[in-house]
C-alpha cells in the first residue's frame, strides 16, 4: 500500500510516499480502507514517522475483541498513520459514519469537532444566552465552534480575516470582527466565554474583554504555555478578584462525543466545512498549507 512517511534529510524531516505492507489489527483494533483523512497542526508538530489522525473509511478487517464493527462498515474517527491507503484504528475511537455526510466531511470532524464541542460544553460550560467570542472562527475548530455554540443558543462573535468574514457569518455568527481592521481586545463588549484558537493576544488583553466570572479556553497546550506562564502571577490575582478562569485545553477522542456531533449533523445544526482537497501524493503540500496558518475550515486528503 502507499503511505506518507517522514524520513530524515539534511534539511530536517521530509515527507515521502512509500510502499508499505498493509497493517494487521490487534485485538481491539480495526483496519480501514481509507477514503479520506484530514490535516491537523499536530501532523507536523508531533514526532511521528507516520502522520495522520483524522480518518474516515471502510472496515476491511477486525481484531478478535472487536464487537461494534464488521467488515464493510463505513466509519470515522481517529487512527494512526492515516495518510495511507490502509490504516489501523482502535475500536473505541471510531463511530459509524452518518449517511448524510460524505467521507470527506466525516474525516474533517474528529479533532476539530471534538475540540470545539469539549471546549465549549465540557470546559466552558456554555449556556443559552451567554456571549461567546471565537478567536480564529474561520479555522477548523472555529467553524465547528460557531455552529455548535449557535445550536446551544449562545450569542456568538467570530474573529477572522477579511476574506473569511462572509464564511463565518454564513455559519451563524451574530457578529463578525475583521481582525485586520479592528482589535477585539479594545472593544467595549464583554464576554462570558472566549474560545481562543489562535493565541495571538496576551492574557492581559483577553481578560479585559472577559466578564467577571468568565472563562477563557485556550485551544492547544504547548504554544499557549509560554503566554500563560509569562503572566501567571497576574492571572492568579485576576482569577481571585474577578473569578476569571483561563484553561489550556487539548481534546480527547471518544465515541460519546463523536455521537453528539453526529446528532447535531443529523439535526442540520452542524455541517463540516472543507477548504481544500489534496490527493495522497500531495500530502506534503496539504500539510505545508495548513502549517502556514491561513487555511479556513478543514483541509482533506481524499482517496475517492
Amino acid at each position: 500500500m502507499k503511505a506518507a512517511v517522514y524520513v530524515k534529510a539534511r534539511s530536517g524531516k521530509v515527507l515521502e510516499i512509500k510502499e508499505l505492507e498493509q497493517p494487521v489489527p490487534n485485538d481491539n483494533e480495526v483496519v480501514l480502507r481509507v477514503r479520506a483523512a484530514s490535516v491537523n497542526p499536530l501532523d507536523w508538530r508531533l514526532k511521528r514517522r507516520r502522520p495522520g489522525v483524522d480518518v474516515s473509511g471502510e472496515v476491511v478487517a477486525i481484531g478478535r475483541a472487536v464487537t461494534q464493527f464488521k467488515p464493510g462498515d463505513a466509519v470515522f474517527g481517529a487512527g494512526r498513520g492515516v495518510f495511507a491507503e490502509y490504516a489501523v484504528a482502535r475500536e473505541a475511537k471510531l463511530i459509524l459514519k452518518p449517511g448524510n455526510v460524505s467521507f470527506e466531511q466525516a474525516a474533517a470532524i474528529p479533532i476539530a469537532g471534538l475540540t470545539a464541542l469539549q471546549g465549549l460544553r465540557h470546559k466552558g460550560h456554555l449556556q443559552p444566552g451567554q456571549k461567546l467570542l471565537v478567536n480564529g472562527a474561520a479555522g477548523g475548530v472555529g467553524t465547528f465552534a460557531v455552529q455548535i455554540a449557535k445550536s446551544c443558543g449562545a450569542m456568538v462573535t467570530g474573529v477572522c480575516s477579511t476574506r473569511n468574514v462572509e464564511l463565518v457569518r454564513s455559519l451563524g455568527a451574530d457578529k463578525v470582527i475583521d481582525y485586520t481592521r479592528d482589535d477585539f481586545t479594545q472593544d467595549s463588549e464583554r464576554y462570558d466565554l472566549i474560545l481562543d484558537n489562535v493565541g495571538n493576544r496576551p492574557m492581559s488583553a483577553l481578560r479585559q474583554v472577559l466578564r467577571s466570572g468568565g472563562k477563557c479556553i485556550l485551544v492547544g497546550g504547548a504554544k499557549k504555555l509560554s503566554a500563560v506562564l509569562g503572566g501567571l502571577l497576574e492571572l492568579l490575582v485576576r482569577s481571585l478578584v474577578l473569578r476569571q478562569k483561563f484553561t489550556l485545553f487539548i481534546a480527547r477522542i471518544n465515541r460519546d462525543d463523536l455521537a453528539t456531533i453526529c446528532q447535531l449533523i443529523n439535526a442540520g445544526k452542524v455541517t463540516p466545512s472543507i477548504d481544500r482537497r489534496y490527493s495522497l501524493d500531495e500530502t506534503a503540500n496539504a500539510i505545508a498549507y495548513v502549517e502556514e496558518g491561513h487555511a479556513r475550515a478543514k483541509v482533506v486528503i481524499t482517496f475517492e
